[in-house]
């Protein structure tokens, strides 16, 4: 699911060109689809007792690469996957650029078929039903707000949020896990938990569908960054006041060096959320989708020019 904008990011801008002088994707994007069914699991679990390559990642996750060349195997995957809806996971820019690449070669060649290498784009899938599929959390790190007062804050955020400080800042995770509308909220050397109150969840007036309005993150943005720290939404996109970190350890150091004001420590999102944003019609949240495990980069290639089709 993507949302197409008028101007291309420099990111599209940087694959185009890549594309253009190599005719190389980078790496796959990374797609999901669901089969509760499970039907094309135990040809892949077969493949990969005779890997081409295998490696290891640092948190012992294996990425295995293996083959399957039977054809009638292959039409199973070709009939299977022909009439599912891919959900975008991972790679929206490199997905931009080969549809940029498409339209280019396209009005330049009168002998188009369709069947030319610029037509197809490599990508990988993951089937959501498996149950080993994470997204971890994307924290947020606030600087540079003016006139930044802890004090103030905490009391504003009083009238959306019931507020606890945790006397261990090491355990705010652990605190908020699980927790709908929690949050950790690393200040100094102090560390409170936040908790939305439901009822005063319909003051969000951000003109998007209920199941982007319900996210964990959409709650953070709106009520703690737009109306308590005075950061509008709609220059939150590309603000200097907000940056992103996925490492809780990071976060914590960085606030105790006073390298930044603020940490804003989140939970992770469930696969059932990403389906329901998608099913809306829009996308989700900035820096919300972090899938892990991740395929490593490197494995294939895939090539558009015509001699190598």
């Amino acid at each position: 699911i993507l949302r197409h904008e008028n101007t291309i990011p420099d990111a599209v801008n940087d694959r185009i060109e890549l594309l253009r002088t190599t005719g190389l994707h980078v790496s796959p994007t990374h797609g999901l689809y669901s089969d509760p069914e499970y039907v094309l699991e135990k040809f892949m679990d077969e493949a990969i007792r005779t890997p081409l390559y295998e490696t290891e990642d640092y948190q012992g996750v294996r990425d295995v690469m293996a083959r399957i060349t039977d054809p009638k195997i292959l039409l199973v995957f070709l009939a299977h996957l022909h009439d599912k809806q891919i959900i975008l996971a991972d790679g929206h820019h490199r997905y931009e650029s080969s549809l940029e690449i498409l339209r280019e070669h396209k009005a330049s060649n009168p002998r188009h078929t369709g069947q030319e290498g610029y037509n197809f784009h490599l990508m990988y899938l993951t089937n959501t039903e498996s149950g080993d599929l994470r997204i971890l959390p994307t924290h947020r790190l606030i600087q540079n707000v003016e006139r930044f007062d802890p004090v103030s804050l905490l009391a504003k955020l009083g009238r959306w949020f019931d507020l606890r400080e945790i006397s261990d800042p090491d355990t705010v995770p652990e605190v908020i896990h699980g927790k709908r509308w929690a949050f950790g909220l690393l200040i100094g050397d102090r560390a409170y938990k936040a908790r939305l109150r439901p009822d005063v969840l319909p003051e969000n007036h951000w003109p998007f569908p209920e199941a982007i309005k319900q996210l964990d993150l959409t709650v953070m943005h709106h009520f703690i960054i737009e109306k308590g720290l005075g950061i509008p939404g709609r220059d939150q996109r590309v603000s200097h006041q907000i940056s992103f970190e996925r490492s809780f350890t990071e976060c914590l150091t960085r606030v105790m060096k006073q390298e930044v004001q603020m940490a804003l420590i989140t939970n992770e999102v469930s696969i059932d959320e990403v389906k329901a944003v998608c099913h809306s019609g829009f996308t989700m949240p900035q820096k919300s989708t972090y899938f892990y495990p991740k395929v490593i980069c490197g494995f294939l290639f895939s090539s558009i020019l015509e001699d190598e089709q």
